[in-house]
C-alpha cells in the first residue's frame, strides 16, 4: 500500500511539472510569433505590404485561442473570433453576442482604443484550464502526501502494539514456568498420599496441562503458525469437554453442547492457536450471561470451501454501540477487562491462518463466527 501511495505521488509530481513545462513552451512559442509578426511588418521591404502583415498578425493572435468581440462607440459587435461552439454561427451583433461579451467584461476590463473609439472584450486564455488542472493536481498531490503520513504512522503504531503483545506473551509464558512446576510436585505428593482426595489430582492435573498449553500458546505468539491438519469437530469436542465441569451447575447452570459432524470439517492451521480463539470466544459467551442460566453451543459445519466454527449465546448480547469495534484492542464489555481476547483471537484466525471472525447479527444472545479455509484433499492436489 505504501509502495501505491508513493509511486502515485511520484506521478503527480512528474505530471505536474510536466503540464507546467508545456505551458511555458506553448506561451514562449506563441509570444516568439506575435513578435515576429510585428517585426515583419515593421521592416517589409514592400511599399503596401503592411496590411498583409498586419492581416497575418491577426490570424496569429485568433490562433491563440482567446476569446476575442470588438465593438464600437455605439456598443454594435463589429469583430469577434473564437465563440462558443453555440455563439459561431449567428450574426455579429446578435444580443447572445453582445450578452457573452458583457459576461468577458466581468472577468477582464476591456480594452479601449481612443483613436477608433472601439473596445476589445477578451476573454481567458486556453492556457488558465491548464493552470486550473495545475492546481487540481497539486491538491491532489498534497492529499496523496497526507495519506501516506497517515498509513506509516498508523504502521508504525500496529508494528509498536505487535511489538508490545510479543513482548507481553513471552515474558507470561517464561513467568508462567515456575508455578507449573511447582502445581506438578503438588500433584505427584497427593497421588503418592494411601488415600488422595477422590478426583482432586486428576482435576490439579487437567489444570496443570491447560497451564502448560497457555504457556506454549504465548510463546508461539509473533512466530508463524504451523499448519497441520485440524478437524473442528474433535477441537469442539475437546474444549467443550474442558468446560463443561467447570460451568455452574447449580445456581443459574450454563449449558454447553457441542454440534459437530464427527471429528470435521478439516482444515489447515495450527492446534493449539485455534483451540485458544475457541477457549476464548467460549469464555467470552459464560461472561456475557453474566451469572445468569443460559446455553452455549459450539455449532461446527462447512459452506463454499470453509469450515465454519460458532460459538452462539443466548445472553444479553453485544451492545449496538460498540459491534463494530469489538475485536480492536481496549474494547470490552467486562468490568476490569483488558479488551485484548477477542483482538488476539481474530489476528490468529485472519493472519494467522487466512480466515475470518465474524459477529454475526442474532435476533438474542451474540454468535461469533470462525471461518477457515478447508484443508486440500488429495484428489484437489
Amino acid at each position: 500500500m505504501a509502495v501505491l501511495l508513493v509511486a502515485l505521488l511520484a506521478g503527480l509530481s512528474m505530471g505536474t511539472g510536466v503540464l507546467v513545462a508545456r505551458h511555458f513552451q506553448a506561451d514562449a512559442y506563441a509570444t516568439s510569433r506575435l513578435y515576429s509578426g510585428v517585426f515583419a511588418g515593421l521592416n517589409t521591404p514592400v511599399p503596401g505590404s503592411e496590411g498583409d502583415a498586419l492581416i497575418e498578425l491577426a490570424q496569429q493572435v485568433r490562433q491563440l485561442g482567446i476569446p476575442l468581440v470588438v465593438t464600437d462607440s455605439a456598443g454594435r459587435v463589429t469583430a469577434a473570433d473564437n465563440l462558443p461552439a453555440d455563439l459561431a454561427a449567428l450574426p455579429l451583433d446578435h444580443a447572445h453576442v453582445r450578452a457573452f461579451a458583457a459576461r468577458l467584461d466581468r472577468d477582464n476590463p476591456p480594452v479601449y482604443d481612443s483613436v477608433l473609439g472601439q473596445r476589445v472584450h477578451f476573454g481567458p486564455v486556453p492556457a488558465q484550464r491548464q493552470l486550473t488542472a495545475l492546481a487540481i493536481l497539486q491538491a491532489l498531490t498534497i492529499a496523496v502526501m497526507v495519506a501516506v503520513a497517515v498509513f506509516a504512522y498508523r504502521s508504525a503504531m500496529s508494528a509498536q502494539r505487535d511489538r508490545l503483545w510479543v513482548a507481553m506473551a513471552r515474558e507470561a509464558a517464561h513467568q508462567m514456568g515456575t508455578p507449573l512446576t511447582s502445581l506438578q510436585g503438588w500433584i505427584e505428593s497427593l497421588r503418592s498420599r494411601p488415600t488422595p482426595p477422590p478426583l482432586l489430582a486428576d482435576h490439579l492435573a487437567a489444570d496443570a496441562e491447560r497451564l502448560d498449553r497457555v504457556a506454549q500458546r504465548f510463546e508461539r505468539i509473533g512466530n508463524p503458525a504451523r499448519r497441520d491438519p485440524v478437524g473442528l469437530g474433535a477441537l469442539a469436542d475437546r474444549v467443550g469437554s474442558y468446560f463443561r465441569p467447570r460451568l455452574p451447575r447449580r445456581a443459574n447452570p450454563v449449558e454447553l453442547r457441542v454440534e459437530a459432524p464427527g471429528i470435521g470439517p478439516m482444515v489447515t492451521g495450527d492446534a493449539v492457536l485455534l483451540e485458544w480463539t475457541l477457549e476464548a470466544l467460549v469464555k467470552n459467551a459464560v461472561d456475557a450471561l453474566q451469572g445468569r442460566a443460559g446455553a452455549i453451543v459450539l455449532r461446527v459445519g462447512a459452506a463454499d470451501g470453509w469450515g465454519e466454527l460458532r460459538v452462539v449465546d443466548d445472553g444479553p448480547g453485544v451492545p449496538r454501540e460498540i459491534r463494530r469495534r469489538i475485536f480492536e484492542p481496549g474494547i470490552t464489555t467486562k468490568r476490569g477487562g483488558w479488551g485484548i481476547g477477542l483482538a488476539l483471537a481474530r489476528r490468529v484466525v485472519e493472519d494467522g491462518h487466512g480466515g475470518e471472525l465474524l459477529l454475526e447479527p442474532t435476533e438474542q444472545g451474540s454468535c461469533f463466527l470462525v471461518r477457515i479455509p478447508l484443508a486440500e484433499s488429495p484428489h484437489d492436489r
